[in-house]
C-alpha cells in the first residue's frame, strides 16, 4: 500500500532553479507578451529582409511619399523606397548593434567586475575607480567624440586599401559605422554590469563552498570560472535583457543625431529622423519606425521585469 506513493515521489523530476524560473516566468502574461514580441522581432530582423517584396534600396520616383497601402503596407518616403522593408531591414540593424554591444559590454563587465570583487583590494580600487571616471563622462559627448576621432582616419585608411588592393570591401563605409557604435557604445555600457558583478561576487566568495574550494588548492581563475561567477548569473541574465533594448534605443537615439549608423543603410533612428522633417504632410514615415522602436522597448521591459520575478521571487514580493 505504501510502495506506490513512494514510487510516484521517486518518479517526480528532481527540483530544478532554472525549471522553477522558467515555470514562474510563463505565468506571467506580461513577461509572456515581452517574450513574443522579442521573439517577432528577432523573426523579423534574421528572415524578414528575404521576404520582403522590395529591396530596401529600391527606388521608385513615381510613388514617392505614398501612404500606407496593400503595395506599400507601410507606404512609402520621399524616394520612393518601401519604408516596410526599411523597417524589417532596420530591425536587423538594431538587433545586431544590441547583441553584439551588450555581448561586448558583459564580457568587459563581468571580468572587470568578478576581478574587483573576488581579489579586493588594490584591484577593487583601481577598477572601480575606472567605472566611476567611466560613468561620470556623459554618453552622447564620448559617442560624438569618438567618432568625430575616429571616422575620418578610419574612412581614408579604407580608401587607401581599396586603391592599393581594388578590393570592393574596403568601399562599404558601413562597417566604419557598426565599428565605432559598437565600439563607443560598449565603453559606455558595461560599467553597470560590472557594479552588478561586483555586488554578487563580494556575497559570494565569502561562502563556504569557496572557501572549501580553495582547501582543495583550486587555482583563482577555476574558482572564478567555476563557482563564482555561474552563481553570479541569475541578476546578469535580468540585466541583459534589459541591456538588449536600452542599446536598440541608444543606437536608435546616436543615428536619430548622426552619430550612428548612417544612411543608405536604414536604422531606425535615422528613419525619426528623416520622418520628423516632413511628419505634418507624411505622418507615417515618423510614426512606424517609432511604434516599432516603441514596441521593442516595452517587449524587454516587460522581459526583463519577468525575468526579475522568476530568478529573483522574494525580492519582487
Amino acid at each position: 500500500m505504501s510502495s506506490a506513493p513512494l514510487l510516484a515521489v521517486a518518479d517526480d523530476p528532481p527540483v530544478s532553479l532554472w525549471r522553477d524560473a522558467w515555470g514562474r516566468l510563463i505565468r506571467n502574461r506580461l513577461a509572456v507578451a515581452g517574450l513574443v514580441m522579442v521573439l517577432v522581432l528577432a523573426f523579423a530582423a534574421a528572415f524578414g529582409p528575404m521576404l520582403t517584396p522590395y529591396d530596401f534600396l529600391s527606388q521608385n520616383l513615381d510613388a514617392r511619399n505614398a501612404g500606407p497601402s496593400l503595395v506599400h503596407l507601410f507606404g512609402t518616403d520621399d524616394l520612393g523606397r518601401d519604408v516596410f522593408s526599411r523597417v524589417l531591414y532596420g530591425t536587423r540593424t538594431a538587433f545586431v548593434v544590441a547583441i553584439v554591444v551588450t555581448a561586448l559590454a558583459v564580457t568587459i563587465g563581468v571580468t572587470l567586475g568578478a576581478t574587483a570583487g573576488f581579489f579586493g583590494g588594490l584591484f577593487d580600487r583601481i577598477i572601480m575607480w575606472f567605472t566611476d571616471m567611466t560613468m561620470s563622462v556623459p554618453n552622447l559627448l564620448l559617442v560624438v567624440v569618438i567618432n568625430a576621432s575616429l571616422k575620418a582616419p578610419l574612412s581614408q585608411w579604407m580608401e587607401t586599401q581599396y586603391l592599393a588592393t581594388l578590393n570592393p570591401f574596403f568601399r562599404e563605409t558601413i562597417w566604419i559605422d557598426f565599428l565605432l557604435v559598437f565600439g563607443s557604445m560598449a565603453l559606455i555600457a558595461w560599467p553597470p554590469y560590472a557594479r552588478l558583478v561586483r555586488a554578487q561576487v563580494l556575497s559570494i566568495r565569502s561562502r563556504p563552498y569557496i572557501t572549501a574550494a580553495r582547501a582543495l588548492g583550486l587555482t583563482n581563475r577555476i574558482i572564478l570560472t567555476r563557482y563564482v561567477v555561474p552563481n553570479a548569473i541569475g541578476p546578469l541574465i535580468v540585466s541583459v535583457s534589459a541591456g538588449l533594448g536600452t542599446a536598440m534605443v541608444l543606437e536608435s537615439a546616436f543615428s536619430f543625431l548622426g552619430v550612428g549608423v548612417n544612411p543608405p543603410t536604414p536604422s531606425w533612428g535615422n528613419m525619426i529622423s528623416d520622418g520628423l522633417r516632413v511628419w505634418q504632410h507624411y505622418p507615417h514615415l515618423l510614426a512606424v519606425p517609432a511604434i516599432v522602436l516603441g514596441l521593442a522597448t516595452v517587449a524587454f521591459s516587460f522581459l526583463g521585469d519577468g525575468l526579475n520575478d522568476a530568478l529573483n521571487p522574494r525580492g519582487s514580493k
